[in-house]
């Protein structure tokens, strides 16, 4: 039995191109810089000079440098939009280079990235908690040091992060007065190299747009989804609910809770609602293009391919407006992502609207 749903393989091997460092979001900025500061404070009252640090720093990071050929480049982008909620329940991480949170990496791995969304309901409370500690609970779990079958230990690591950090939650949603009953679906996206692993709960979605060559040569764009619904109606879904005493009424848990799993969502974990991912994984190629992920705010009013195609159309338009700091190649992506974002709203969609966009280049 395979560890993961694959998707399907890589049609073309990369070859042997230099990947770029990506881009550091605020977060990392803000680590940096405290970093910096305590280097300087070190350096202060210690005596050492900048060539005993720059060693320090070299010995310390020497893994973290060494960059496989080969490797994408990804880079996040991100749009928010409220809708007619009178809350904004969505929450979103972007870390292009996780490595930084992760206390040692493998012998073979060269860099890893998180990208994540989460959709909450019944207050925002669960999607938060799980944006700000998700990531933490699995830079803890992530497999280091000279180990073998990464992707056996990879599955343990996913399985056990969505665990924790829903059990963490509702331990402390139990502890309020009066008790939190918010939830959250989350759709995770975890690059190891050039492997993507995308965990997923509820109905966040992550898609990827792949280029492919048809029989006659001629160019044509694939949609291949990279996450699993999770609803009440889905047969496999509805027997797990009713085998634990829950009922299935209008589509809905208990005909309330329209996600059959998620983190939080403490009064319907004895009906059957859980907080165990499905696992996907699927290697990148130099034929693909970007990957969306986005709550279920967008893909209320857009199918996955059209929320391709219109992203791919965006992409192709003519000229775009100069912005200090970014290439012309971000900017459409950033434009992109922020059209595809406002024109859901366009279409009628009243929910929340989340989208992270990722290029993927090589």
């Amino acid at each position: 039995m395979d560890l993961f749903d694959d998707l399907p393989e890589p049609t073309q091997t990369c070859g042997p191109v230099s990947a770029a460092p990506p881009k550091s979001t605020k977060e990392q900025d803000h680590r940096e810089e405290e970093g910096n500061r305590l280097k300087r404070k070190h350096k202060d009252e210690e005596g050492h000079n900048d060539k005993d640090i720059e060693d320090e720093e070299e010995e310390r990071g020497e893994v973290k440098k060494v960059c496989k050929e080969g490797l994408p480049v990804l880079k996040g982008f991100v749009a928010a939009r409220r809708g007619e909620r009178e809350e904004m329940q969505d929450a979103h991480v972007l870390l292009p280079d996780m490595s930084i949170d992760l206390s040692s990496l493998l012998g073979q791995v060269s860099r890893v990235s998180y990208f994540a969304v989460f959709d909450g309901h019944g207050g925002a409370r669960a999607s938060r908690f799980a944006a700000e500690n998700l990531h933490h609970n699995l830079a803890k779990k992530f497999p280091s040091g000279e180990k073998e079958n990464l992707d056996k230990l990879i599955k343990k690591c996913l399985l056990d992060t969505f665990r924790q950090t829903d059990e963490d939650f509702l331990k402390k949603a139990s502890s309020q007065k009066p008790v939190w009953k918010d939830g959250s679906t989350a759709t995770c996206v975890l690059v190891v190299d050039d492997m993507v692993y995308v965990a997923n709960l509820g109905d966040s979605r992550a898609v990827l747009c792949r280029v492919e060559a048809s029989a006659d040569g001629q160019k044509r764009s694939v949609t291949l989804a990279l996450s699993k619904e999770h609803n009440p109606t889905i047969y496999e879904e509805r027997m797990r609910i009713q085998r634990a005493g829950g009922t299935v009424r209008d589509g809905r848990v208990l005909g309330v809770l329209e996600v059959s799993r998620s983190i939080g969502d403490g009064q319907y974990k004895r009906c059957g609602v859980i907080s165990t991912p499905d696992l996907r994984r699927i290697q990148l190629t130099p034929n693909d293009r970007f990957i969306i992920l986005a709550c279920d705010g967008l893909f209320k009013v857009f199918s996955a391919d059209e929320a391709v195609k219109f992203v791919l159309n965006v992409l192709q338009e003519g000229t775009v407006e100069q912005k200090e700091g970014l290439t012309e190649d971000e900017l459409r992506f950033e434009s992109a992502c922020q059209q595809l974002a406002s024109e859901a709203v366009r279409r009628g969609c009243a929910d929340n609207v989340t989208v992270i966009l990722l290029s993927i280049g090589f």
